[in-house]
């Protein structure tokens, strides 16, 4: 099974979306990043057939976008945004968002929301008002609506915004167990969690397709060029602008930092293994360089 996508584009007016993208997921968790105002939104709305491409195609499992009743038979989403009826229990909007998803038959939705709320440890919490939920229990009650009508490709948007850290990993091991023998596309501002959770990833920057591969692809073009180095206060306040700099930490009277250069910025600075947010932010200004 495999989502394809081939010259893609979305404009509005003269402003592109996205521009001709092309590229293939198969199945599993594939993390897509960039910027606000990259194109990402606009890709998942247009993959749930809530808008409509200008030009271009993409097929899930076969089927193309214009076959809009079928291709929404295979896709769940979770917006960033997603909101539920707050007067309603757990049980009660699970079963209302089942219906309007096309699953017919009382014991089979009690059958699928049962089994949805157990994987996403809601089950205790079916009898209360998703009002009363917190922000993790609501982004897991989020992906069970989502999963409800067992979908072949599953989106979800910035999920772990907001999400303290353990409930961050906890949402990240769900969606892995959710991954199996589906698409899983995650578009996340958060790093880490295409770090934690994809083996590839997309990059997108001002509607056009930056990078598309896996993850060690990526780091080993940053390769030779993350720098640490220990500054005294001075050498810092002096230089601070001279270098991207990807992270400054208070050590002592001075700060330890890390940065980007094509070569030795300080004559005691030691070349680092570059982290996946090493080289996105790598990846980043190569790009906007290029601009």
């Amino acid at each position: 099974m495999e989502l394809i996508i081939e010259q893609l584009t979305k404009t509005y007016g003269d402003k592109h979306a996205l521009n001709q993208i092309s590229f293939r997921v198969g199945e599993g968790i594939h993390g897509l990043l960039g910027p606000n105002g990259a194109g990402k939104t606009t890709l998942m709305r247009l993959l749930a057939t809530l808008l409509a491409p200008t030009s271009g195609k993409a097929s899930i499992a076969g089927v193309q976008l214009s076959e809009k009743a079928h291709i929404r038979r295979l896709v769940g989403y979770l917006p960033q945004d997603f909101s539920f009826y707050p007067g309603m229990s757990v049980l009660e909007a699970m079963d209302y968002l089942a219906l309007l998803s096309g699953v017919k038959g009382r014991a089979e939705r009690k059958r699928r929301i049962d089994d949805l709320l157990e994987r996403v440890n809601l089950t205790e919490q079916r009898r209360t008002k998703v009002k009363a939920l917190s922000g993790g229990m609501k982004r897991r009650l989020g992906v069970a609506q989502a999963m409800v009508h067992e979908p072949k490709l599953l989106i979800v948007d910035e999920p772990t915004a907001g999400l303290d850290p353990e409930e961050r990993i906890r949402f990240r091991r769900l969606l892995g167990r959710f991954a199996e023998g589906r698409i899983v596309l995650l578009s996340t501002h958060v790093v880490e969690d295409v770090e934690s959770t994809c083996e590839r990833m997309t990059v997108l920057q001002k509607g056009n397709l930056r990078y598309h591969g896996k993850i060690g692809d990526l780091t080993k073009a940053a390769e030779g060029r993350v720098w640490t180095a220990e500054l005294d206060r001075t050498e810092w306040e002096r230089d601070r602008d001279r270098f991207p700099v990807l992270s400054a930490v208070p050590e002592g009277s001075g700060m330890r930092v890390r940065i980007l250069a094509d070569e030795r910025p300080y004559a005691g600075a030691q070349q680092a293994s570059p982290s996946i947010e090493d080289a996105y932010l790598c990846l980043m200004r190569k790009e906007e360089s290029l601009a």
